[in-house]
């Protein structure tokens, strides 16, 4: 092998958009390395100026098509956290129960369809139809279950059109409540033939400590809400998240790069995973255990382990949300709470299927859009990839 080299991949095919990698070589030494991100700034905090409070949630979901529940709920928070909105037990749980689906959808397409390829070595999801046919198999399966329980509850299984500022606009049926807790059951074999997949699965032998941070609430593992908290030490409430997380614009990329305690940290599953194991479902902790994740990981790599775990948490913690619901009983009156209009400042702060989720508002007194702060969790990885590959690359240069 040549000890100076470069090279230089357009485009970077498992990322939400394009991405570009640099590596330049002299004599065994990193001259360059570089994670870029060509594409072009979408400006979404100025089209929200000057809009109405019931219209950010609807257009911020449009950030992402795999994230969009998350962008919904985090506009819809940050909102009623403005107009001093406070939703009932019953619009909280069942948006938990959505999000908790969108995170299922997300990760299955992360671990079954971009990771599971790679792999076991057939680097796309159209050949594992031929050499792992039960695990593409699998994949389909588990994703339309996560979508049409998303579609259920939210309207439909992209962008969801019930879940609105001060709670829904229609309930699901009993009837419903009852068809989502079967389609939960009937996901349980596909979820263990997949943890004795992934057991035989041989993940890089790669560690490098850094800082994870993410939502943390002591009733649950925190996908909805919670304080932001750091393996670092250091837990704030979501309004005094500009006191931890700073932005800066790099030279080489149109997406910013984020660093809190140090020069750069992780957000996602394996961030969730560190900061909230002892709140997953007893379940999810024996997979994790049988795939040999244990708290703390430092391993990039078993990432994919921790969102796999997250599936098993989200339909755990889903069969008890509906249990709740419907001993609780579903009240159509208490579908929507009273909205008033004032000024106000709010932050909605969640967990999106990728990490730390955080939409700021500031209204005037007609109720419309100031200014808008929003920091996306895929822009928050940015530096911490970049630090993970200038370590490893040294150790696989030969």
């Amino acid at each position: 092998m040549a000890d100076t080299f470069n090279i230089n991949v357009k485009t970077i095919s498992r990322v939400e958009g394009h991405g570009d990698l640099v590596l330049d070589v002299k004599n065994k030494k990193i001259e360059k390395l570089m994670f870029r991100i060509p594409e072009s700034p979408r400006f979404f905090e100025a089209m929200l100026v000057g809009r109405k409070y019931d219209e950010p949630s609807h257009i911020t979901s449009r950030i992402c098509g795999i994230c969009s529940v998350a962008h919904t709920c985090a506009s819809i928070k940050a909102t009623e956290a403005a107009l001093g909105i406070v939703p009932t037990t019953q619009i909280i749980k069942l948006r938990k129960l959505i999000l908790h689906h969108e995170c299922v959808q997300s990760n299955a397409l992360h671990v079954y369809y971009l990771a599971a390829p790679d792999l076991f070595g057939v680097g796309s999801v159209f050949p594992l139809v031929k050499t792992h046919p039960e695990v593409v198999n699998i994949a389909l399966r588990v994703k339309k279950m996560a979508n049409d329980m998303v579609r259920i509850v939210g309207g439909r299984a992209i962008h969801p059109i019930r879940t609105v500022v001060g709670g829904f606009t229609k309930l699901p049926t009993v009837e419903e409540m009852l068809t989502m807790k079967k389609m939960l059951k009937a996901c349980y074999p596909d979820l263990e033939a997949s943890k004795e997949v992934f057991k035989t699965v041989k993940l890089p032998d790669f560690e490098r400590e850094t800082e994870y941070i993410s939502i943390s609430d002591a009733a649950d593992y925190a996908l909805y809400d919670g304080n932001i908290k750091s393996t670092d030490g250091w837990e704030i409430d979501d309004r005094e998240y500009l006191d931890r997380i700073n932005e800066k614009v790099v030279e080489h990329s149109t997406g910013k790069h984020c660093w809190s305690s140090r020069d750069a940290y992780l957000v996602g599953a394996l961030a969730r995973f560190n900061n909230n194991y002892d709140k997953l479902s007893d379940n999810a902790k024996s997979y994790a255990e049988e795939l040999g994740l244990k708290v703390p990981c430092y391993n990039p790599f078993m990432n994919n382990i921790a969102q796999f775990v997250e599936i098993v948490h989200s339909v755990d913690d889903s069969m008890k949300l509906i249990d709740e619901i419907m001993e609780d009983g579903l009240e159509e009156d208490k579908a929507m709470v009273d909205i008033n209009i004032k000024a106000g400042r709010g932050v909605g702060v969640v967990e999106a299927p990728r990490g730390l989720l955080i939409h700021d508002y500031t209204y005037n007194d007609k109720g419309r859009v100031e200014k808008a702060n929003l920091i996306i969790p895929t822009n928050q990885n940015y530096a911490n990839i970049e630090k993970d590959m200038e370590a490893m690359v040294p150790t696989i240069i030969d």
